[in-house]
């Protein structure tokens, strides 16, 4: 199954948050499979603003350089996946962001992996896998 995962997701490996044990085991087995987890770019822009507003350029450098290490692959926007993003926001109370994830989620048939609890509103549609 593909796993895509989310800001939050990948927020709680870096900072080694309740959950970041979960999140440690995907990036291993993706690594043991070589199939590598999907993330949109505007989840990493979702990372990248946070921990650039909240520790600075210096690093948020330093945290797209372990992110580049990590079996993610960042999937860009096209406007298959903005229009799959536009319709959870349209019908959900989700983050714009989130919506991206879920939509990437939706279009390969596969799993979000989170702890945010803003997808419980889209549960029925996009599986989730819980990491808190």
């Amino acid at each position: 199954m593909t796993r895509i995962i989310d800001a939050h997701g990948l927020l709680v490996f870096l900072e080694k948050e309740a959950g970041y044990e979960k999140v440690e085991q995907y990036f291993i087995s993706a690594t043991e499979k070589e199939k590598q987890l999907l993330m949109a770019s505007v989840n990493f822009g979702e990372v990248y603003y946070i921990v650039l507003r909240e520790c600075g350029q210096e690093k948020a450098h330093e945290i797209e350089k372990i992110i580049r290490t990590l079996p993610i692959a960042i999937v860009d926007v096209d406007m298959q996946l903005a229009r799959e993003a536009a319709r959870f926001k349209a019908s959900h109370k989700i983050s714009y962001a989130d919506c991206f994830a879920a939509a990437l989620a939706k279009l390969h048939k596969g799993e979000v992996i989170t702890g945010d609890k803003e997808f419980k509103t889209i549960e029925q549609e996009v599986k989730i896998a819980w990491i808190a």
